[in-house]
């Protein structure tokens, strides 16, 4: 009999594998944060690995959050934000963040109220 039948976990490859060890990433990134990428970061991304080639080409399509790259490749979202920040770092993906730090204050406040008035009416 095969063995790779009678192994219920099949290919199985450890998280800290695919990160090479690393849990923490070079930058933090939301999970709502948008990704895009080039063609040309997708065609560079050939030559980074797979992973990296994966998420290239989904986020080259249409912007994809740090969420939906996570979904759509089956990652773990620990190590898609570790790849992805790795990404960001090499310019193989650019980083949309959703909020700026500045003006985060102001604009909670301004959220606030209009949810307040939504929910008046």
């Amino acid at each position: 009999m095969d063995q790779r039948r009678e192994d219920p976990r099949g290919a199985l490859v450890r998280p800290y594998a695919v990160t090479r060890g690393r849990t923490e990433p070079r930058q933090d990134i939301a999970l709502e944060a948008v990704l895009t990428a080039s063609p040309t970061a997708v065609a560079e991304s050939r030559f980074a690995g797979h992973d990296k080639h994966r998420i290239a080409t989904i986020c080259e399509g249409r912007p994809q959050s740090l969420a939906e790259v996570a979904a759509y490749t089956r990652m773990p979202l620990g190590v898609a934000r570790v790849i992805v920040a790795d990404m960001v770092a090499e310019g193989l993906l650019t980083l949309h963040t959703a909020a700026p730090a500045e003006g985060y204050e102001e604009r909670m406040e301004i959220l606030g109220r209009v949810l307040s008035g939504l929910r008046r009416l």
